[in-house]
């Protein structure tokens, strides 16, 4: 089963371009150098839509044993220097493990097909991430989105679902699952924050109404990928 590390790193701002290399340059090329691991997206939280110099990355891992041998390199291996020296580019990360719903678009990866050249170009491009925290039992939420949300989502041409997440394991957190998002409509995404929700979309049978019975804390986050993210 495929696990995904995801993390948010406060990077400090005058070394933006170092931490982004420290990524590109020796992440991705010391993960490609086995088949335990891949980086699959890198992406910038866009400036104007949160805290400043928030970096997003997600990392998919074979299985739990692969990501045990990852910690071991971190830890004491190949890569304990290059963890060393990342501290010094960032104020601190916050790390989670994740596994895909059954129903995600992504699910198990197949790790020796995902890109690890440095040097790839392509086009920006923009993910909405939602996370959110149930009130009702964390399945309970999640059928919800595949029944109700991901149809509805289908049909609006506003976003596409790449990836839906939970938490492997809460440690003692309130359960938490997270929609990434790709922004299909620019122009549709302003008119969502220009416009207020209509009173007749926030009546009983609406997503905005029924969507309160499972949860009602929840977090966005606009995300640019950088040009030569894996995934995009």
């Amino acid at each position: 089963m495929t696990l995904f590390l995801h993390e948010t790193h406060r990077v400090r701002g005058a070394l933006e371009e170092e931490f982004e290399a420290h990524y590109r340059d020796r992440w991705m090329a010391a993960l490609a150098e086995g088949d335990d691991a891949r980086l699959l997206w890198y992406t910038h939280q866009a400036h104007g839509t949160g805290p400043a110099y928030r970096i997003c990355t997600i990392t998919a891992v074979r299985d739990g044993a692969a990501y045990g041998r990852l910690l071991d390199r971190v830890a004491t291996g190949d890569l304990q220097t290059w963890a060393r020296e990342l501290d010094g580019l960032q104020y601190d990360s916050v790390g989670k493990v994740l596994r895909a719903l059954p129903w995600s678009p992504l699910n198990e990866v197949d790790l020796a097909t995902v890109p690890v050249d440095p040097k790839a170009d392509h086009e920006l491009t923009l993910y909405m991430e939602d996370t959110g925290w149930p009130h009702k039992p964390l399945d309970d939420y999640t059928a919800f989105w595949g029944d109700v949300y991901a149809p509805m989502l289908a049909k609006s041409q506003l976003l596409r679902i790449e990836a839906c997440f939970q938490v492997a394991f809460s440690g003692g957190r309130r359960p938490e699952a997270i929609l990434f998002q790709k922004v299909i409509s620019h122009d549709g995404l302003l008119r969502l924050f220009e416009t207020e929700t209509p009173a007749a979309l926030k009546q009983p049978g609406t997503f905005m109404h029924d969507a309160l019975q499972v949860r009602d804390q929840w977090e966005s986050r606009l995300l640019r990928a950088s040009a030569w993210s894996p995934m995009y």
